[in-house]
């Protein structure tokens, strides 16, 4: 395994260290050119282009862009999503069996943050990273290896969800490939383009919060604390409850693995609402789908969780023992 790292790190030294020095002539008319003189085996040498780019860090959308103007809507968002996925399942293979440290230096605070949705949603978690970009695609590729989520699992949610942007920039460069050769409808149909983007940035994030609660902000979740009468509902664990960044005053603490069992305890706020909290958002949007599903309305979600209430400011408290819902009766 050794062995393994050290070939991993001077391949990707070195590979790196050649897109560098390359980097004026990794646009998409130097591309277009290179797959023009590959003639039959374009499509092939495309795929392994994009994998390739994926692997060490290089822009995926001037890749896909090329592949409209070259082979089409169609055709081009095909290969640029098999090439995507390929190179995607490799930084995954990379970062579980050969370079896991150095996957972790690189994805840096926000790699627990993946891990938690991993752990929380599995696949879904993959799907909404890949429709709504929260994290840069070829880093979040490498740290997803670092989970327990299954290859498959992984791989098939990253071709469906990728398949949607795909055919966007594929679009874009079809649509310039024709304004080059002065197709009238050419600006319309860079503007569809365009806005199928755009929708398929934002449409998931709305959907995310309708589905569930209402995403709030910690100032937001202070002025309902401080009017006490919605109780805040802490889905960590016992241990983070009273770990090193405390709690919200007066939280009752249901973990999330005991929240379905628990639910009973929460029966007199299910219409009233509850205000759902955890380290960051993950998990406590999990709860809010599960409470959601059990008929409770007036879910509240704070953005940023425990980390944003305590860089606001404001108070966080420690107990030895969490405070349970019969408490507050």
């Amino acid at each position: 395994m050794k062995h393994a790292r050290l070939a991993f790190a001077v391949v990707l030294v070195a590979g790196l260290a050649l897109a560098f020095a390359n980097r004026g002539a990794f646009s998409q008319e130097a591309l277009q050119q290179w797959l023009a003189d590959a003639g039959a085996w374009a499509p092939l040498a495309f795929v392994a282009i994009y994998a390739a780019a994926t692997v060490l860090f290089l822009p995926g959308s001037v890749l896909t862009l090329a592949a409209g103007a070259l082979f089409g809507i169609v055709g081009g968002a095909l290969y640029a999503l098999i090439g995507a996925t390929l190179g995607a399942v490799l930084a995954f293979l990379i970062a579980r069996h050969v370079a896991g440290d150095w996957v972790a230096k690189k994805a840096g605070g926000w790699l627990r943050q993946l891990i938690e949705g991993v752990e929380a949603e599995g696949w879904r978690f993959v799907a909404f990273v890949r429709l709504v970009p929260l994290f840069p695609f070829n880093v979040v590729n490498y740290a997803l290896g670092l989970t327990r989520i299954p290859l498959g699992a992984y791989a098939l949610a990253s071709a469906v969800c990728m398949l949607p942007g795909a055919f966007a920039y594929a679009w874009l460069g079809q649509a310039g490939r024709a304004a080059l050769a002065g197709d009238a409808n050419a600006v319309k149909n860079g503007l569809l383009a365009l806005a199928v983007a755009a929708v398929l940035m934002f449409l998931p994030r709305l959907i995310r919060q309708f589905k569930a609660g209402l995403l709030i902000t910690p100032e937001m979740a202070k002025a309902l604390c401080d009017q006490g009468e919605t109780p805040v509902i802490d889905v960590r664990e016992a241990k983070d409850f009273d770990g090193e960044t405390g709690h919200v005053p007066g939280a009752l603490n249901i973990p999330l693995g005991e929240l379905p069992a628990r639910v009973a305890e929460l029966e007199r706020w299910r219409g009233e609402g509850v205000v759902l909290i955890c380290r960051t958002q993950v998990r406590s949007g999990q709860a809010a789908r599960l409470l959601a599903r059990q008929g409770f309305a007036n879910l509240r979600v704070v953005n940023g969780g425990i980390l944003a209430w305590r860089e606001r400011g404001f108070p966080t408290a420690w107990n030895t023992e969490p405070a349970s819902a019969d408490a507050r009766a």
